[in-house]
């Protein structure tokens, strides 16, 4: 498989060592995985991801995994990508946050690439931390929320959460108390799998988030998707998706 052709440069490149393609044979205690190498080696992987990865976990998928050169790791592979559903899906919760950052960066999202300065993790709201803090001279900051999309339940249809998300639900609080004091606040979806082209909410499993989500919106908080395209080579944010309705608010 070569790399995918896209106009941005990737947000986020594995080059040395490139990733170990593997068989993946069970995903387990949330954590982590037990995949079959080429050469038949059976390895534990750490899972980068607290969801419940619904529909990335059929044993026999192809995977792909990073190495660590750090020696005092205790699992030296990490799993980020999953194949299913003929495409794949990047299943590393760390990375959203830089993608999403590129996205902003290359002018992806809005006006808000119109920020010239960005920063990560700061402190806000009660206990919280913002993904990204987008700064300008002459506007309110931005407070910017990421949040990681891989699920797919029906084709063309990436969906949030994937189980329930307490701490999500109070993200939206939080960015709503920040609108209601002025600032600009925004959730951002990134969907790391090409395979879609809307977004909605997963009230089904989350009721009490699609709650939330609502409520938020009616504050003015500014919701966005976008997908990602993705390679064993890199992961690059592409475009805009449209957002739905939740079915089950």
């Amino acid at each position: 498989m070569g790399v995918v052709e896209v106009k941005l440069p990737p947000s986020f490149v594995w080059t040395d060592p490139p990733l170990t393609e593997a068989r993946l044979l069970r995903r387990y205690k949330r954590f982590l995985a037990d995949v079959r190498l080429a050469d038949g080696t059976v390895l534990t992987v750490a899972v980068p991801n607290t969801g419940s990865m619904m529909g990335l976990t059929a044993p026999g998928s192809r995977v792909f995994l990073s190495r660590s050169a750090n020696p005092k790791r205790k699992y030296a592979h990490t799993l980020e990508i999953v194949e299913a559903d003929g495409t794949l899906v990047g299943v590393n919760t760390g990375l959203p946050n830089r993608l999403a950052e590129e996205a902003i960066r290359a002018g992806l999202v809005g006006d808000l690439g119109d920020y010239p300065v960005i920063r990560r993790e700061q402190r806000y709201g009660t206990a919280s931390r913002i993904d990204l803090l987008l700064e300008h001279p002459a506007r309110p900051a931005a407070y910017v929320e990421v949040k990681n999309v891989h699920m797919v339940r029906r084709p063309g249809l990436a969906e949030f959460p994937d189980t329930v998300t307490a701490r999500g639900a109070r993200h939206l609080a939080e960015l709503g108390r920040v609108r209601a004091a002025g600032c600009r606040a925004v959730i951002l979806y990134v969907v790391q799998r090409a395979d879609c082209t809307r977004f909605a909410l997963c009230g089904d499993l989350d009721p009490a988030y699609a709650e939330a989500f609502a409520a938020a919106r009616r504050l003015g908080v500014e919701a966005c998707a976008i997908r990602c395209q993705i390679s064993e080579h890199g992961i690059v944010a592409e475009r805009l998706i449209a957002i739905e309705p939740a079915e089950h608010p």
